[in-house]
């Protein structure tokens, strides 16, 4: 029958490798008709399909079971190959492979210590690489003279209230001289008055107290109009310097304004908050962009050396030069082909083992139709008729 060429083969392949030593270690139960009555026709139809369902899982299995059985087998062809190479063929493998996995140490070892930039912060960077380093240096420079102004500022705004002060004080000097000029006038002509009343009255001489009088008035009277003079003069000075501060202030604030605007601008072009954050992605962006070509540089030269291994490896007849390059190092170090050899050997037991298995089934499974037909001769008509159907709906689906 159909279903079968594969599980023959199989068999015959496992006589000719003389490995059946290999068998399974667990039972399976086998399949029971014990409780089928043969011949209720429902009841036999349903244990034949069953059987030739069990024939057909375990076809399925040996298809898959074989292909990787066949690969892994492949791997071990393939080893030995390599191994049967001559020494300049060996050593130009050890070569390539002790490339191939420097290269990749170096580039983990640059993963490791790598910082990564974010993704966007990377192309904001990107974006703005034409105006760098200048542009870190326009913004650095405008913030260091933001606070520089602001402390002409207010400098000036200090300057200005000292200004203020001082000429307060001088017209409240200036007031107070006026009224000292005042009293002395009023005093001096108070104590004229007070002299005539008393020479007048007392018939005495007074002219002397005339004459402190006057003495005493003049003095006043002169350091008062010096002072006062004094004042003025330095009151006028005052208001100049209030003026040039004022002037000078109206300069500076224009200055702060533009600056102001041009520090927002720079902000909003950038897309940063400061000067330092600037210089911080800039530092990063350029480190970044350093691992990138180191990157590009060892995928460059990683890529040459596995197509030059695999070509070697092809001349080598070798059936997936390609699997040698995840595993180059048994290319060099002896130990470790070992024990690839050991777990691929390990593999195929496995294989070889499920594969008996499912020959088991299959064949027990047509044992099992084929001792009905003979036990139940009027029903292999009809049986035969089940499994030609059966497998012309397995080739059509």
């Amino acid at each position: 029958m159909g279903l079968l060429g594969k599980i023959k083969g199989f068999f015959n392949r496992q006589a000719d490798e003389g490995e059946n030593e290999y068998r399974p270690d667990w039972e399976e139960e086998s399949l029971k008709r014990d409780d089928i009555d043969m011949h209720d026709q429902t009841q036999r139809e349903h244990y034949v399909k069953a059987c030739m369902e069990q024939m057909s899982e375990a076809s399925r299995e040996l298809d898959t079971l074989g292909g990787e059985y066949n690969l892994v087998t492949s791997y071990l062809t393939d080893m030995e190959e390599i191994e049967a190479q001559p020494d300049e063929i060996r050593e130009q493998l050890k070569t390539y492979a002790s490339k191939i996995l420097e290269l990749e140490n170096s580039r983990a070892k640059l993963d490791k210590k790598r910082r990564i930039m974010k993704a966007e912060d990377y192309l904001r960077m990107e974006r703005i690489e034409q105006y760098m380093p200048e542009g870190y240096t326009r913004l650095k420079e405008a913030e260091d003279y933001q606070v520089l102004v602001k402390k002409d500022m207010g400098r000036l705004d200090g300057e200005r209230h000292a200004y203020y002060f001082r000429k307060n004080e001088l017209q409240n000097s200036m007031q107070n001289m006026k009224g000292i000029t005042f009293m002395s006038v009023g005093s001096m002509l108070f104590l004229a008055l007070m002299l005539t009343i008393i020479g007048a009255a007392w018939h005495l001489d007074v002219s002397l107290g005339y004459a402190v009088a006057v003495i005493i008035a003049a003095s006043t009277l002169a350091f008062v109009f010096v002072k006062f003079h004094e004042a003025q003069r330095e009151l006028v000075k005052v208001e100049k310097g209030i003026n040039k501060l004022v002037l000078l202030q109206n300069t500076v604030k224009i200055r702060y304004v533009n600056n102001t605007n041009l520090l927002e601008y720079l902000y909003v072009k950038y897309n940063v908050n400061s000067s330092n954050e600037l210089k911080k992605l800039w530092d990063r962006y350029i480190e970044e962009n350093i691992h990138r070509e180191q990157e590009k540089q060892m995928d460059q030269d990683l890529d040459l050396n596995e197509a030059a291994l695999i070509k070697l490896l092809r001349s080598c007849n070798i059936a997936d030069p390609n699997v040698w390059l995840h595993q180059a190092e048994a290319l060099i170090d002896s130990k470790e082909m070992v024990e690839i050899r050991h777990g691929l050997i390990i593999r195929r037991q496995k294989l070889r083992k499920q594969m008996e298995y499912n020959a088991k089934a299959a064949q027990e499974a047509q044992d099992e139709v084929k001792d009905i037909m003979a036990k139940y001769p009027e029903y292999a008509e009809r049986i035969l008729d089940l499994v030609s159907g059966y497998e012309k709906l397995l080739i059509n689906t």
